[in-house]
């Protein structure tokens, strides 16, 4: 029984393992690898898996602690002319506080903009000292804690961590369209960023929900990683192929990469898209998270995905340089 369960698992590993070569960008590969197989007369080039992206950190490790503002429903009522009691009365209900990160991010930006507007009108002489005074405070906590609630409403949303999923296959069959969509969500939330404390820029719920649910259709950052770390492997392979060949007489045939030029030009938008919006974020980026971003989704460090990538490729393209093209006769 033992032998047969054994077996049984064997075969569900070993349909598991086929499937990885079912992605398009894997196939594209094996056929360049055979192509420069048969060009220098040698046996097929040996693959390996290139393994996967790093885990995004956990929620307690990217979220910014912020304290809970208390006060007493009096105390709101007598900033009424404030017109933040209804706010504050749908903020602190049943449905208010489970509201998505999201929508706590347009409450809060909401609330900071009418206290904002509300200390810099007639209203506070209109105030008792204490309500004043509180009116003061108030507005400065929620100055103060608004660039802390931007950036949990981008790194607590499940459509942002969602698209760093290690569940996830190789970016393949890329056209212009491929991340556009997703580039304009990501553009949003780059407005809501540096717009923040905009007193006249007015974000929308149902733009910011649509651009969201565009981010969570698939996980691009992990499908642009997990692209670069393919191409970064079979290219290193190719390398070590084209580096044993003394015999640079031979010649290949013309390489046909506009797909890897496309990968190149989406994932260089993407990961430069994504890096300016985390470094747009008003705050201390959490410890976790900059380490994920300068080993993963860093533009500039060597040892990055892009890095690695950009490397083997400048090998790469100097390795074939040593050997003629062939003849289209």
């Amino acid at each position: 029984m033992a032998r047969w369960r054994n077996f049984s698992l064997a075969i569900i590993l070993s349909a598991l393992l086929a499937g990885c070569g079912d992605n398009p960008a894997e196939q594209q590969w094996q056929r360049y690898h055979q192509q420069l197989a048969n060009d220098l007369a040698l046996s097929n080039i040996q693959r390996a898996d290139p393994g996967n992206i790093g885990d995004f950190p956990e929620r307690p490790d990217r979220i910014i602690d912020i304290p809970e503002t208390r006060d007493s429903l009096l105390n709101v009522y007598a900033l009424r002319e404030c017109q933040i009691t209804s706010l504050v009365a749908a903020r602190n209900n049943q449905l208010g506080r489970v509201a998505p990160p999201s929508q706590q991010w347009l409450y809060e930006r909401t609330l900071w903009q009418r206290l904002s507007t509300c200390l810099n009108s007639e209203v506070p002489e209109q105030l008792s000292d204490d309500d004043r005074t509180r009116l003061n405070r108030l507005t400065t906590t929620k100055t103060t804690q608004l660039p802390a609630v931007s950036w949990n409403a981008i790194f607590d949303s499940s459509e942002w961590v969602k698209s760093f999923s290690r569940a996830s296959q190789p970016l393949s069959n890329i056209d212009e369209t491929t991340i556009a969509g997703q580039l304009e969500a990501i553009d949003y939330l780059q407005q809501m960023t540096d717009h923040q404390f905009d007193l006249d820029w007015q974000q929308d719920s149902s733009t910011l929900e649509n651009h969201l649910k565009t981010l969570q259709e698939r996980p691009l950052t992990a499908e642009v990683l997990r692209a670069l770390l393919l191409a970064t492997q079979r290219l290193t392979e190719a390398n070590a192929l084209l580096a044993r060949q003394s015999d640079t007489t031979r010649c290949l045939s013309r390489w046909e990469s506009p797909s890897l030029e496309r990968l190149e030009n989406a994932a260089q938008q993407w990961l430069t898209a994504i890096n300016r919006l985390i470094d747009a974020q008003q705050v201390g980026k959490p410890i976790a998270i900059q380490r994920y971003q300068e080993r993963w989704l860093s533009l500039d460090n060597a040892q990055a995905p892009w890095g690695q990538f950009q490397q083997a490729l400048s090998e790469h393209q100097a390795l074939r340089a040593r050997f003629p093209t062939c003849s289209d006769n």
